[in-house]
């Protein structure tokens, strides 16, 4: 029999610290802010503003020639790396706990939906001069601040009463006012316009895709909920059919016992 002396040993438990869908989102963004400072370093900015115009979200890249590849590529660019440390701190700030409640495959479909959505209404309304002859801004959207503005609006709609310490205020706010006052910052910085280099239209696109998917009623909200009826009556079809292949088949002998 043996005694210890001395405080508790306390164990860190990584997987409430960081959930997997999170800790692979900030890896591939770290390594590839990791080869967009590689390449500016060896190439020169040159390089930079090729990368930023093919894999970056420039209106004008979808249409032309045909970059369909954008709307996806656009969240795991940014330019710079206090840009890089805030985004993936707000992903595992308020992303952490949205994947624990719904699983790792229904956050990193939620977070894709709500970056590819601003990606493609940000599109769409800069290409909206067109109608009137005028050519459409070419400058390129990175980042994956659509899709984390959209995990702030999941917040706000699940956690609405959660208290968020406003740094380095000594000021606690529930998460519902919170994502409010965000949103009208984002609102009022588009109407006063662009020379911040902030794409606050993007945004508000990821806001308002995550809001549409998980309100009640909504077209998206209806989507999300015939693809889960449809998987679900797909593997029940599945289940009955290796249940007939296998009724006829005896029970497996088991080599042993375990009690």
């Amino acid at each position: 029999m043996g005694t210890s002396f001395g405080a508790p040993r306390i164990r860190f438990d990584w997987r409430s610290f960081i959930t997997p869908a999170v800790k692979y989102l900030v890896i591939a963004c770290s390594a590839v802010f990791l080869v967009q400072t590689l390449a500016a370093i060896l190439i020169g900015r040159d390089a930079t503003l090729w990368i930023n115009y093919h894999f970056g979200l420039v209106p004008l890249g979808p249409f032309p020639a045909l970059r369909i590849w954008q709307p996806v590529t656009y969240i795991f660019l940014h330019g710079g790396l206090f840009h890089l440390l805030l985004n993936m701190l707000f992903l595992w700030m308020f992303g952490r706990e949205l994947e624990m409640v719904w699983g790792r495959n229904r956050f990193l479909n939620y977070f894709f939906l709500c970056g590819i959505g601003a990606g493609v209404l940000t599109v769409l309304v800069k290409v909206f001069p067109m109608l009137w002859g005028h050519r459409p801004s070419d400058v390129p959207t990175i980042g994956a601040s659509g899709a984390i503005y959209g995990i702030l609006i999941a917040n706000a709609i699940l956690f609405p009463d959660r208290r968020i310490w406003i740094f380095p205020l000594p000021i606690m706010i529930p998460m519902r006012p919170f994502v409010a006052a965000m949103a009208a910052i984002e609102f009022f910085g588009t109407l006063g316009s662009g020379g911040d280099g902030v794409a606050h239209l993007c945004h508000l696109g990821g806001m308002l895709v995550g809001w549409l998917y998980l309100r009640r009623g909504s077209f998206l909200y209806r989507v999300r909920n015939e693809v889960a009826d449809w998987r679900f009556q797909r593997n029940r079809k599945r289940f009955q059919v290796y249940m007939k292949k296998h009724r006829e088949e005896p029970p497996s002998r088991p080599d042993h016992w375990v009690n």
